[in-house]
């Protein structure tokens, strides 16, 4: 049986954006590729609200994630993590030698802008990272606000971390000072893994620039320079099925509207946050919690795997808590093409199991 994924990523892809994958091959040095490459490139910059550059990587978030820290820290690296996946680029920059601070707080609450002013203010800092959304704990960091504090550090290369938000929430890159602005294809784009997409600065590419050691199959100058010459191709093999797929289903999100994609996931998440708040606890700060996935502390001491095998047998999935919060919370996605309907059908088979 079919599970339906109410997990935060993979995500229930749409059979039409499927069978798109299913597109013939074309060259990949072709200029079927190249005019595919370009309208990718047109539409994220619109869900994305920026005139930087897009580019695109046949790996997953994390393959950018760690490119940017790699290419774009000339002195150090701020790293502000919320959870586990930011706390993953600071990983990230040890594994590749760059110099980088990590500064954490709490699980369940958010990075502040004042945080990120004292530790800039230190001068000892040329890039920054922020997680916009993390799916361990479910909180989506104000970075308009963190993005106001940045502008003051000229010199500060700014990456953010969307790979769960992006498409599910309104992201302005441009507006908020972003130059490396990263996400992938299997969560709020609703596609399968497999693809990595960020917007990449002038300034983000003047710095990289002036880093050695760039490495090679993710190397941003590179990546950059071959789309300028060569009308949106890339050094390497790119995953042309995914691409088909995703040029596609950007079409859709445009006809849908951003703006009614984003308020389509904000109803799915204030109905998600009232149900946990009536049958269980919100484990993230409410004022910061997430548009495209809900943290759920667990405070009845219910079995989540067996809830989840339950549901299961009725053709549902939800994700536990993630590293150390496992059993401790469980977390519930709405995001892609997800439905606030779906949302209602899974709630209410919860409802059904725990006898709510």
């Amino acid at each position: 049986m079919h599970k339906k994924l109410f997990i935060p990523g993979p995500v229930e892809v749409k059979e039409d954006v499927l069978q798109k994958m299913a597109t013939p091959m074309i060259g990949h040095r072709t200029k079927d590729a190249s005019i595919l490459q370009r309208s990718i490139s047109e539409k994220m910059m619109k869900l994305f609200y920026t005139k930087n550059q897009i580019m695109l990587s046949t790996t997953s978030g994390s393959g950018f994630m760690e490119a940017a820290i790699r290419c774009c820290t000339k002195k150090r690296a701020a790293v502000f993590a919320v959870g586990a996946f930011g706390k993953r680029w600071f990983d990230m920059a040890k594994g590749n030698g760059v110099p980088a601070d990590l500064f954490e707080v709490e699980w369940g609450t958010h990075t502040t802008p004042e945080m990120v002013d004292k530790a800039l203010a230190t001068g000892k800092y040329d890039l920054i990272t922020v997680t916009h959304n993390e799916t361990s704990t479910g909180i989506m960091n104000p970075v308009d606000e963190i993005g106001e504090v940045v502008k003051k550090y000229p010199e500060v290369v700014f990456c953010i971390d969307t790979v769960s938000s992006a498409a599910g929430a309104k992201i302005e890159v441009d507006k908020w000072g972003v130059d490396i602005c990263i996400t992938s294809t299997q969560k709020a784009l609703g596609l399968p893994p497999g693809l990595a997409i960020c917007t990449i600065s002038e300034k983000a590419i003047e710095r990289a620039k002036t880093v050695e050691n760039r490495g090679f199959y993710l190397d941003l100058v590179k990546i950059y320079n071959t789309i300028q010459k060569k009308d949106h191709q890339y050094p390497s093999t790119p995953n042309l099925s995914l691409m088909f797929a995703l040029d596609y289903q950007l079409d859709k999100i445009m006809k849908e509207g951003l703006e009614n994609r984003f308020n389509r996931h904000t109803e799915m998440a204030n109905y998600v946050r009232d149900w946990a708040k009536k049958h269980f606890e919100l484990f993230a700060e409410e004022k910061y919690t997430s548009n495209t996935l809900t943290t759920v502390r667990n405070n009845k001491g219910i079995s989540v795997k067996d809830l989840n095998n339950e549901l299961g047998k009725r053709g549902f999935m939800i994700s536990n808590g993630y590293g150390d919060l496992k059993e401790k919370t469980f977390r519930i996605a709405h995001m892609a093409d997800t439905t606030l309907d779906e949302v209602k059908e899974l709630l209410s088979n919860i409802e059904e199991i725990l006898g709510l």
